[in-house]
Formats: C-alpha cells, sequence, structure tokens
C-alpha cells in the first residue's frame, strides 16, 4: 500500500511539474521584408545567388582595381595609354602577350554588366587619364547576370559611357558584341541566356551610334563569326571566351582602332 501511494505521488508531482513550465514562445513570424531565395534551378540561377555578397557590398567591384589604380603613375606625355575596359572577355586578355610593350591597361571584371561598369568608369578608366578607352560590354547584360535588362537600358548604358567619356576629352572605342556558339555542352549554357539576335540587335545600334557620335566601332563580330552565324568554334572552348586563338584575330583589330582614335578619325 505505501509503494502504492509512493508511486501516485510521485506522479503527481511529475505533473505538476509539467505544469508549472513556461507555454513554449509562439513562433516567430517571418519578416515581410525578408527575401527568401527559391533553390535556383539553372546555371544563370546558381551564378546569380553566388554573387550576392558582391552586389550587397560591392557592386561595381571598386575594390578590385583600387591598388593598382593607386600604383598606376599618370600618363607621360607622350604616352599613348589606353584602358581595356569590359567583362570576363577582356579581363581574361593577356595584353602584354599580344601587345608587347603598349602602355594598354586592362580594367576587364569577370561576370560585370553595364550598370556595374558605369559604377566604376571613373575609377577604373577616366582618372587614369587615358587618350583612348575600348569598352567591350553587353554579353552579360543579355544574360540577365544582375537581372532582367531591355535592348534600351543597355544601349541607355552605352550611351552614358560614351558621354562621360567624351566629357573628360577620352576617345571612345565601342567595340562590337562577340558572336556566341552552343557547339560544346559547355558552350551550351552560355549560349541558352545570350540571344544571337539580341547580339546583332546591339551591334547595330553600336555601329549607328558610333557612327553618330563620333566614335570608332571596333568590329570584332565580322572577324569571328562563321556561316551559321555564330562563334567559329576554333575561337573559344567554351562558346563565349576567346581562347589564344581568338584573341589573335582580335589583337590586330584593336590595335587599327587604337591608330584610328589616334588620328582622331572616326570611319
Amino acid at each position: 500500500m505505501r509503494s502504492t501511494n509512493l508511486a501516485i505521488l510521485i506522479v503527481a508531482l511529475a505533473i505538476a511539474s509539467i505544469a508549472q513550465q513556461p507555454a513554449p514562445p509562439p513562433a516567430a513570424k517571418p519578416d515581410a521584408d525578408q527575401v527568401v531565395l527559391p533553390k535556383p534551378t539553372t546555371n544563370l540561377e546558381r551564378y546569380r545567388q553566388s554573387r550576392i555578397s558582391i552586389y550587397m557590398n560591392d557592386y561595381g567591384q571598386l575594390a578590385r582595381y583600387r591598388d593598382a589604380n593607386a600604383a598606376l603613375k599618370p600618363p607621360a606625355v607622350d604616352e599613348n595609354r589606353i584602358v581595356f575596359f569590359g567583362d570576363s572577355i577582356t579581363d581574361g586578355w593577356k595584353l602584354a602577350d599580344y601587345f608587347p610593350g603598349k602602355p594598354y591597361v586592362n580594367r576587364g571584371i569577370s561576370g560585370q554588366t553595364t550598370p556595374q561598369m558605369l559604377v566604376r568608369f571613373r575609377e577604373d578608366v577616366l582618372d587614369l587619364q587615358p587618350k583612348a578607352v575600348i569598352i567591350l560590354a553587353g554579353t552579360n547584360d543579355i544574360a540577365g547576370n544582375t537581372g532582367p535588362m531591355t535592348l534600351d537600358e543597355i544601349e541607355a548604358n552605352y550611351r552614358s559611357l560614351a558621354e562621360l567619356a567624351t566629357a573628360s576629352h577620352v576617345k571612345v572605342v565601342y567595340a562590337s558584341v562577340l558572336p556566341v556558339n552552343n557547339y560544346t555542352e559547355k558552350a551550351k549554357e552560355f549560349f541558352a541566356d545570350r540571344s544571337p539576335d539580341k547580339i546583332l540587335a546591339l551591334n547595330r545600334w553600336l555601329k549607328n551610334y558610333c557612327a553618330d557620335h563620333d566614335c570608332i566601332y571596333l568590329d570584332y563580330f565580322s572577324a569571328m563569326v562563321d556561316d551559321k552565324g555564330l562563334l567559329k568554334k576554333d575561337l573559344a572552348d567554351d562558346g563565349l571566351h576567346p581562347n589564344a586563338a581568338g584573341y589573335k584575330v582580335m589583337a590586330p583589330l584593336a590595335e587599327a582602332a587604337i591608330a584610328q582614335a589616334a588620328q582622331g578619325a572616326t570611319h
């Protein structure tokens, strides 16, 4: 009997202890301003999510060349300094190998779009006091690296870059957007986000803009496109970024445009 009473007492104390415990707090409501990212399902979505820290902390990636810009001395009086400005196609171009001894400065940043380039244009181009700037941009805008963009929006950024350069007495050389292809599995990934029709439309706009605004149009496209309207297979291993053979085609065209800029010619 005593053991039964003891058991009842223990159970009663346990129940009382549980009853005295505070109720769990209600589940927190999600912040209305908090963005919950969906699980990426495409290569572009995976890429964009991997860049969130950059987009939030240094959208134009000014830190990339900050030290190099500070270390670069002003050009000599007779120095024909040229800045190559753009995205990964410029970033990956080892200028010293193709233009030995020339005072050419590379300010390309992989993955960038024209709105990002506008952010850093003063620090990475104008403040370096070049005679001319070769701008190669637009393929990542078409792809949507920093979000969807219309052709009108891309063209507006082209205008802004040119107007800033002209106001600072820097000659503008606008390079055509390069063709792309889908000849390999890797190439198909890039090709899916880059409409050949949009590339053609941007290049038509650039050519006309250059003719009307005293800029030089550097036509890489015509020298690199095949009979199917795509990038020649031997000029890029991934269908987008030129390999050594691709840059070998581009180099003399760039040099000719630089010579044209030095003469003040536009046609």
